[in-house]
């Protein structure tokens, strides 16, 4: 008697999780340009693979797939907000990123931990914060795991995350590899 199809199919999803939701994530980041809304895309990239590769096949080259079908995501559900509040800024926000075009090649990808990396690792974020924003947005580590290597509480550890995140955003802290200089 062969192995369940579900269950093979979510081995599969699980595994390409472990070993791509980092570059995926780091590249959401980047075509996105918000801490949250990439994880939460992240999240709906995974979802709807769970739902469509049973039906049409593991695709070619899962990791495109899943930046492309985050970013859709995201902007489908910027599409959403925008029409409830009607702002012309998200609006703005949502055609500027339909327009561009996720990059798909290893390379791309790479550059773009790296400049994750770097942003959470930005001279104006606290060492402590830098370290455990780097262990949960580069590694994948859960809060409760960086938590406990700490000897600190979960929820401390988690508001720091929060308040390196919300530094990042709100003092414009880029995106980017720096130069050399």
């Amino acid at each position: 008697m062969g192995e369940d199809p579900a269950k093979g199919m979510r081995a599969i999803v699980d595994g390409t999780y472990r070993a791509e939701s980092r570059r995926v994530f780091a590249t959401l980041i980047r075509l996105l340009g918000d801490f949250d809304l990439a994880e939460e895309a992240l999240h709906d990239a995974f979802r709807a693979a769970l739902e469509q590769w049973p039906r049409e096949g593991v695709p070619a080259n899962p990791r495109a797939w899943l930046v492309s079908a985050g970013r859709f995501k995201a902007i489908d559900g910027m599409r959403r907000h925008a029409r409830f509040t009607a702002l012309d800024d998200v609006a703005e926000q949502v055609e500027k990123l339909a327009d561009e075009t996720p990059a798909a090649d290893a390379g791309d990808i790479e550059d773009d931990r790296l400049r994750l990396v770097f942003t959470c690792c930005h001279p104006a974020l606290q060492a402590d914060a830098q370290a455990a924003l780097t262990l949960r947005e580069v590694c994948g580590l859960s809060t409760e795991e960086i938590a406990h290597a700490y000897l600190t509480a979960a929820p401390t550890l988690a508001q720091r995350i929060v308040r390196a995140k919300a530094k990042i955003r709100d003092a414009g802290i880029p995106y980017q590899v720096p130069s050399q200089e």
